[in-house]
């Protein structure tokens, strides 16, 4: 069985579009190198760390899939919010702005983007300040951009060997009908949902927490995949011990993008109190797996074992461990 599901994962759209990003690493990375380590940006994780006295500026953007923009506007508009206030909370940041730029062939078509667009905002209580608008386009399209700042990071590049991988996640919502994303967010009481994000700040700001990501497109095996990259580790997950909700399968499942997941490296000791604190929000938090030596992300099932991706023979984002 393990060995059918590798397969299926491997060829699945969501891992192959992070890709892409190896265009962007061929451009950065020379630049990188001419960074002093002092105030060196690391390129690779959610958000751009920029340091500022004390704390860091943290600065992402997203592009929505086309796909998405044409079929359901609405939701279009409500993700491309969702997905940058994640990224900042990734990182044990709160987020302080937005802005936009948004194309369409006519304002009627770029209402139901700025609706959803609008209700995230609200939900988020993240204002959106600014942008650019062409209501004259050929096509349509939608990207975000974000503000927010962390007084301490959680990062990509400080995954251990030896560090317990934690999955964080709410399993209290539904599946979208036709796009692998599990709906935990749209109907959520949005002070709920809030004081649930702001878990990731505390972690950070307390001392438990300083290296992760959030759980993006590509679902949990992609991202598995990014952080030990970007960490130079290997990993070993243990596909079993993935909380799920019952309804999605579970391929799909380690492909979605879960609306409210992240994925945690942590000391082992350090476990019992996360874990504490998450039960209180309601929220599910399981240990599935270790970050270990190498650079190959094992998958296990059961008693099946199979290595899955050496990020170092095949590289996915093209962003290493500097």
């Amino acid at each position: 069985m393990l060995t059918e599901l590798a397969t299926t994962l491997r060829a699945a759209l969501g891992i192959h579009h992070k890709r892409d990003i190896q265009v962007a690493a061929a451009h950065l990375q020379p630049y990188l190198a001419q960074q002093s380590s002092e105030s060196a940006i690391l390129l690779g994780d959610d958000c751009a760390a920029i340091p500022q006295g004390d704390a860091y500026l943290l600065l992402a953007a997203e592009g929505m899939w086309p796909t998405l923009v044409e079929t359901e506007p609405w939701f279009a508009g409500w993700c491309a919010i969702l997905v940058n206030v994640s990224d900042i909370y990734a990182m044990g940041g709160q987020p302080i702005a937005v802005v936009d730029t948004l194309w369409t062939v006519s304002e009627p078509q770029a209402e139901p983007l700025w609706q959803g667009m609008m209700a995230a905002a609200k939900t988020f209580e993240v204002p959106i300040v600014g942008g650019h608008t062409n209501c004259h386009s050929p096509y349509a399209a939608l990207s975000v951009a974000i503000l927010g700042r962390a007084k301490r990071l959680i990062t990509s590049f400080d995954a251990q060997p030896g560090h317990t991988l934690l999955w964080l996640g709410n399993l209290e919502g539904r599946s979208h009908p036709i796009y692998p994303f599990w709906d935990a967010a749209t109907m959520a009481d949005p002070a709920t949902l809030r004081r649930q994000l702001a878990l990731l700040p505390t972690l950070a700001n307390q001392g438990l927490c300083q290296a992760g990501k959030d759980i993006s497109m590509g679902g949990v095996i992609g991202t598995t995949l990014m952080l030990i990259e970007t960490s130079g580790c290997g990993a070993v997950l243990d596909i079993a011990a993935i909380p799920r909700p019952a309804e999605v399968p579970l391929d799909c499942w380690l492909l979605s993008f879960p609306s409210y997941g992240f994925l945690l490296s942590v000391s082992p000791e350090q476990v019992p109190t996360i874990q504490t604190m998450v039960a209180a929000e309601g929220l599910a938090c399981a240990a599935i797996g270790s970050i270990t030596t190498g650079h190959t992300l094992t998958l296990t099932l059961g008693t099946e074992s199979i290595p899955f991706w050496d990020t170092q023979r095949n590289p996915l984002t093209g962003f290493s461990s500097p």
